[in-house]
């Protein structure tokens, strides 16, 4: 496993990170669930990500229970906030007392004093910034989150937060979790460039868009059974990624794989992998032997001529 400086953060992370979206707490169940952070661990994966909002709350419970048996110092632990816990007025957003509360009841079932990494789950229009700023400075004084970062916020928004800082003197945010994949870009004119600019690291989830730059789906075809966009529950996130556009791009994809010796997901991981600014990339795993086959994908470089190729399929 290799591992990347967070932005111009001090912690090393791995290049491939295990996140639970959509998995644990939810449709994998408990003990698969341990056993993926086991292989992970064992992988030399030390970024371990979830949020509070994951399964309501049992996703931090299952990467507890998962994680408990190992060194606190040995792995790198985030989760985030902002999404409405609750059905109460004060059960959303960034305010002090959401997020207070929130960190709180994160730690509690992650059962841990603190967190490596707090990611403001979204931007809060309804939440004066410098409230929030203050909040996640607090617990850096407070010693209970050691790193700031936000997620699928703009690049004006992360600026602005990055000067707020600066001017009152704060803890400054360090990593941005975008979405990123090879067949979601969205990120490459102004989130990239800004990030390399000021210093923040990438840790993009969904590098294999949710499964599509797997393989797994056929142009034509139905989704097969037991896959996520086969489940109602979960499909409902992937938009317009299983487009035959999208599957005819996969399909192109294929024989440059091959002709290095990768999966499909290897290639799309070591694609996001290309660029320094990408710490990490978060990997979804409801089977250890996912992992076996995406860690892989760490230390792979692609030759200019092939990236050129890739290039002209996505393009």
């Amino acid at each position: 496993m290799n591992y990347r400086h967070l932005g111009r953060a001090g912690v090393k992370i791995s290049e491939i990170a295990l996140g639970s979206w959509l998995t644990y707490g939810a449709v994998v169940e408990e003990k698969t669930a341990i056993a993926c952070h086991e292989r992970a661990y064992d992988l030399g994966i030390n970024l371990f990500d979830t949020a509070n909002v994951y399964a309501r709350g049992r996703a931090e419970t299952v990467v507890g229970k998962a994680l408990k048996q190992y060194p606190r110092d040995s792995y790198v632990l985030a989760t985030k906030a902002f999404w409405p816990m609750g059905e109460g007025p004060n059960d959303r957003g960034l305010s002090r007392k959401h997020v207070f509360e929130q960190l709180h009841a994160s730690l509690k079932r992650l059962g841990t004093d603190y967190v490596d990494i707090f990611w403001c789950h979204r931007y809060d229009p309804e939440t004066p910034l410098e409230e929030t700023l203050r909040t996640l400075d607090d617990f850096v004084t407070q010693g209970k989150v050691l790193y700031l970062g936000v997620s699928m916020w703009t690049a004006a928004q992360i600026v602005e937060a990055l000067r707020t800082q600066e001017r009152l003197n704060l803890d400054r945010l360090v990593a941005d979790q975008p979405e990123y994949s090879m067949l979601d870009r969205t990120i490459e004119p102004e989130i990239m460039p800004m990030c390399e600019r000021e210093g923040l690291g990438i840790t993009p989830f969904s590098p294999l868009a949710q499964g599509v730059l797997t393989g797994k789906y056929k142009p034509g075809q139905k989704p097969p059974k037991g896959t996520r966009a086969a489940d109602p529950s979960s499909n409902m996130f992937m938009g317009d990624l299983l487009s035959a556009e999208n599957l005819a791009k996969v399909e192109k994809l294929k024989p440059i794989a091959k002709r290095h010796g990768l999966t499909l997901a290897q290639l799309a991981l070591a694609w996001c992998l290309r660029k320094p600014v990408v710490s990490s990339v978060i990997i979804g795993a409801s089977r250890p032997e996912q992992i076996d086959e995406n860690v892989k994908a760490g230390g792979v470089a692609l030759p200019p001529e092939d990236l050129e190729r890739i290039e002209k399929i996505l393009a």
